[in-house]
């Protein structure tokens, strides 16, 4: 029986490969490099997570991810006059990504028995590598290397998970809360330009010299 962390696995895979494949779809990639791009930005948080954790990474133990990389990519060229023209498209389906992986990290470390502060961190790497990777074969600056809030988000996410257990909270709230946490300060950072400082250069200490 698929249980709720798998239904919020599979929903964010369709979601952060959506989010490849747009992008790829900037770029003109063809169907396959789309392809290649969408399941990268998939299963890359949750192979790093997996490897990390000491376990065989999910996408190697059910076919699942392929297929539902596969549908994001139907999906994208059967509605690309709708998904590609569309500008918040991307930031859409790369929160809702990010939301659902950083809970799918949590609850997946938690179940291997490890310690709180080491399932917020994998379920920030399970959110934001993906992006990273994504990035990265897309020739763009990683968004976790700019002034966005956005791996910030998934710790955020995260800390919320930890207090809500700490007051014997349902596993079921805090997973919902967690990613309604990230997806939250995502919109919220983005619409109000909340960013992080910025270490300063040498031309600013120049500057003040």
């Amino acid at each position: 029986m698929v249980s709720f962390v798998q239904v919020l696995d599979f929903a964010g895979t369709f979601a952060f490969a959506t989010s490849g494949i747009r992008l790829a779809s900037a770029k003109r990639f063809d169907w396959f490099g789309a392809y290649v791009v969408g399941f990268a930005t998939a299963i890359g948080g949750g192979t790093l997570r997996d490897i990390l954790l000491g376990v065989t990474p999910a996408w190697m133990q059910s076919p699942i991810y392929l297929i539902c990389t596969a549908l994001a990519l139907f999906w994208v060229i059967a509605f690309g006059k709708y998904v590609i023209t569309m500008n918040n498209t991307i930031f859409f389906f790369d929160s809702v990504g990010l939301s659902l992986f950083t809970v799918v990290g949590i609850s997946h470390s938690l179940m291997l028995g490890f310690p709180f502060w080491v399932a917020i961190i994998m379920g920030s790497i399970t959110g934001a590598a993906g992006g990273v990777i994504r990035d990265v074969f897309i020739n763009e600056i990683p968004l976790i290397f700019r002034k966005e809030i956005y791996a910030m988000a998934c710790v955020v996410g995260g800390l919320l998970y930890w207090i809500l257990s700490l007051i014997g909270m349902s596993d079921f709230t805090c997973q919902i809360s967690a990613g309604f946490a990230v997806f939250i300060t995502r919109l919220v950072a983005v619409r109000f330009n909340i960013c992080l400082p910025t270490l300063k250069g040498e031309d600013y200490y120049k500057k003040k010299g």
